[in-house]
């Protein structure tokens, strides 16, 4: 991008101190942790309630899976035009247009019921039915802090950016469950409560923006890494080891599509009459756990390697996410869903680390970006077949066990594919030994 520092207001330049070498980053870096939790936030605020306001306002089962889909293959279309022209045309700019997404969709959800004007709105606009990252900003972010950080430090700091994002998400799901039962008791029909939520996720999208805008040009690809790929796919060398993960990303995600929040969260209402509160208060034990699984996740990538690490912790979460359904009692559902938590997250920073890894600095937002959209495109097919799943009593655990199935497969095709590239950092600690 063509600003320089001097243009930069000084109100964007809050007061860091010390923290200014907080896991070895500096202001923007921090700037981007503090975007990370306050989108995700949002993410988790929306999410306990999306599914439950949607039926309030009419919809269907089957209308709700469809637009949760075509919401998932909106952000995609516009995701992938964002993420492979933000090295190019500025990742500052892509990520104030991503706020401005947010707005456009809150904003609209909160203002009607109509199917059509909803289904609109979730095409164009951003809105997280997973309570996890959609749009352009994981990939960016992704790329802007490898601009910022060493090799060495790349997984730890990602490590802490999930961590802090799982935090996000837990308080985020926390509040809307909370915010909605507290509105309710106090008078409010189901609707107005769960829209006052929706409210709050627009103007979140705002505060979002005023953080993106204090970023700096350090973010930005270096003008001797300029992008060597004016059009396209933002690829060059690395083409084929990012089509390779992304395809693999996309079957890892069509099993994740089966049990995103908001549909766990309807599962638990239906099944065992759940309040939203308690479902507030439940996925953010989860989270929590989901978060520091993430942490833990650097310690053991630094032994075993970033493949290995992917692979053994996320096999087991899928055998306990097949066991959940299998529970008779609400109690022990919960118990077996945060055990899946706690092992569930240790895949992400290891799979984002490796990833900024294997592919040049030039190729790191545009493959970020397509594996990304791979795996939005692969969670947005599932919703629509989960929804006539969940309508029927006899197959309602199903989800479940075809998330868990799926996402076995996936690490068994990851490991066998993948075992063998291993990142330079870790070629250079083996050859050091």
């Amino acid at each position: 991008m063509d600003y320089s520092r001097e243009s930069q207001s000084t109100s964007c330049k809050p007061v860091i101190g010390t923290m200014s070498n907080f896991l070895f980053l500096n202001r923007d870096g921090l700037l981007l942790l503090s975007t990370r939790v306050i989108r995700l936030f949002a993410y988790g605020l929306l999410s306990v309630i999306l599914v439950l306001y949607l039926s309030e306002v009419g919809l269907s089962l089957m209308q709700i899976g469809t637009l949760i889909t075509l919401t998932l293959i909106g952000d995609t279309a516009i995701s992938l035009w964002l993420t492979t022209q933000a090295d190019r045309i500025g990742r500052r700019r892509m990520l104030l247009i991503g706020s401005g997404l947010i707005i456009l969709a809150g904003v609209v959800f909160s203002a009607t019921t109509s199917f059509f004007l909803l289904l609109l709105a979730a095409i164009i606009g951003v809105i997280s039915p997973t309570g996890s990252e959609v749009g352009p900003f994981l990939s960016i972010e992704q790329a802007a802090l490898s601009q910022i950080i060493s090799d060495e430090n790349r997984t730890k700091v990602f490590a802490w950016y999930n961590l802090v994002g799982a935090f996000a998400i837990s308080f985020g799901s926390l509040a809307g469950g909370g915010i909605v039962q507290l509105l309710q008791n106090s008078g409010l029909t189901p609707i107005e409560s769960y829209r006052v939520v929706v409210i709050c996720y627009a103007l979140i999208g705002g505060l979002l923006g005023a953080v993106f805008a204090c970023l700096s040009p350090d973010i930005e690809t270096s003008k001797k890494e300029a992008p060597l790929i004016k059009i396209g796919l933002g690829l060059h060398s690395s083409k084929k080891t990012v089509l390779g993960l992304s395809a693999l990303f996309a079957l890892d995600a069509f099993g994740g599509g089966f049990i995103m929040q908001s549909i766990i969260a309807y599962w638990f209402f239906i099944k065992f009459h759940v309040e939203p509160a308690t479902l507030g208060g439940i996925f953010f034990v989860a989270n929590l756990l989901a978060g520091i699984s993430s942490l833990l996740a650097y310690w053991l990538a630094k032994r075993f390697g970033l493949i290995n690490t992917m692979v053994f912790t996320h096999i087991p979460s899928n055998i306990l996410l097949i066991l959940v359904p299998f529970m008779p009692t609400l109690n022990l559902a919960i118990i077996v869903l945060f055990l899946r938590f706690s092992i569930s997250q240790m895949d992400v920073p290891t799979r984002q680390s490796y990833l900024m890894a294997v592919v040049g600095e030039n190729e790191r937002s545009a493959a970020a970006g397509i594996s990304g959209v791979a795996r939005t495109l692969g969670a947005s097919i599932s919703p629509i077949l989960a929804g006539p799943l969940l309508a029927h009593p006899a197959l309602m655990n199903f989800p479940f066990i075809l998330a868990g199935g799926l996402k076995i497969i996936y690490d068994i095709f990851l490991y066998l594919g993948f075992i063998s590239k291993k990142p330079k950092i870790e070629n250079k600690d083996t050859s050091s030994s």
